[in-house]
């Protein structure tokens, strides 16, 4: 097992963009013997930065503790991790996903117990359903560092010169294709992840059933599946939304899309240059049949997570700096709002402190909150699933397969492969 994972250690070498201790620090601050942990996350440069100035601040505070920092951007990041995860090389405190809770400890022995370490984790600033997310086979293996659902967003400078009000139900979406078709201008848009999730909330609220049952199996039969790709053909085809295929993010600065579907940590990238340019982007309610039950269809998850590896030989350091990560001031200080709107209820009252829980990301999170949201399975985010359905739909909107077929199709190809 050592020379394993010695051969692992000695392969994500090369892999990595960058791993290097956090601290130039080579001298003992105390009497204590030093102690080295590891720490893994992904982001970019300013991330980076924030980042490894906390941890300086954390060795800071623990001069009896070194902080080995490995971190690149999220390419590649994904297939790094499953070499660690395989070869038990992973390090002690990491940035996981969501979905990585299913992919490695479905029975809840992936990460380490949480729970085990609350002498130095302060578990109470999560309420019992924000740790329920981290939570497999009634071990709590990560903690969410915030949440995310997808999102509308318009831009209401754009309604407001076509004289039509912020669409809050399906039909007003069509109404406001109407006024704006001449123009050339789609009232909403989105990347194909987020239009599947979105046709998707449309087919619960008018299937009256959950796309997938209690067992995460595919509960929506083929005529289901076949309204949502009706529907689909539907927007494109009245100048609603754009073919998923035909999405340009830069279309929204450019006007020629007057509003979007996405998530709540895209809010700043994809609306501030609107904002900045005295553009009025507005949060708007989860698009439902009657304007009633807003949330309706509509799923959240845990934005990021940090865990802890189950084979770290120093939990008690290890729990101290996740400790950190989620709940200091310094951290809160530092991070803001980059990484979506802090669960800690201790960052949370930091960031209101210092007035740092404004913008269009804290709006967007606040309509996240506001109702009740399902939890998001990984399933619903596997990329060749999705690419599968919209293969099928384009089939079915350029006449190359009939509605039943094409849905069928689908179907019988998402049971045997993802569910």
């Amino acid at each position: 097992m050592k020379i394993f994972r010695r051969t692992a250690a000695l392969m994500l070498g090369a892999a990595m963009v960058f791993s290097t201790g956090c601290s130039e620090k080579t001298t003992m601050t105390s009497q204590r013997k030093q102690v080295e942990i590891e720490f893994s996350w992904w982001g970019n440069d300013a991330r980076n930065r924030y980042t490894l100035k906390a941890v300086e601040l954390f060795e800071e505070l623990h001069p009896e503790i070194r902080v080995k920092c490995s971190y690149s951007e999220w390419s590649g990041y994904e297939t790094r991790n499953k070499i660690w995860m395989a070869s038990d090389t992973e390090a002690d405190v990491m940035q996981i996903n969501y979905g990585w809770l299913t992919d490695y400890s479905a029975d809840g022995t992936g990460y380490y117990d949480l729970n085990s370490l609350s002498k130095y984790i302060k578990l109470s600033n999560f309420s019992d359903e924000q740790l329920s997310y981290g939570t497999r086979n009634g071990v709590l293996n990560a903690l969410p560092i915030a949440m995310n659902s997808e999102t509308v967003y318009i831009n209401k400078t754009i309604y407001d010169r076509y004289g039509v009000d912020v669409p809050k139900t399906w039909d007003d979406l069509f109404r406001a294709a109407d006024a704006m078709r001449s123009a050339n201008i789609y009232p909403l848009s989105a990347s194909s992840k987020s239009m599947w999730l979105y046709l998707i909330s449309y087919a619960e609220q008018t299937q009256g059933r959950k796309i997938l049952d209690n067992n995460g199996y595919l509960n929506f039969n083929e005529g289901d599946i076949a309204v949502m790709m009706d529907f689909y053909k539907k927007l494109v085809d009245r100048k609603v939304m754009p073919l998923v295929e035909h999405y340009e993010r830069i279309k929204l600065d450019q006007e020629e899309y007057a509003g979007s579907v996405a998530w709540v940590s895209d809010a700043e990238s994809y609306f501030g240059d609107a904002i900045s340019n005295e553009r009025e982007i507005v949060v708007a309610d989860q698009t439902t049949v009657s304007g009633n039950n807003p949330g309706e269809g509509w799923y959240v998850k845990p934005a990021t997570m940090y865990a802890i590896s189950k084979n770290t030989e120093r939990p008690a350091e290890a729990g101290m700096l996740l400790d950190f990560l989620l709940n200091s001031r310094e951290m809160a200080e530092l991070q803001g709002i980059e990484k979506g709107i802090p669960l800690s209820a201790s960052a949370r009252e930091v960031l209101s402190e210092q007035g740092m829980l404004q913008g269009i990301q804290f709006e967007a999170s606040e309509k996240m909150e506001e109702h009740t949201l399902s939890e998001l399975s990984p399933v619903l985010e596997n990329g060749k699933l999705i690419d599968d359905f919209f293969a099928a739909a384009t089939d079915y909107i350029y006449n190359k397969a009939d509605l039943d077929s094409a849905a069928s199709s689908f179907v019988e190809k998402a049971r045997k492969e993802y569910f």
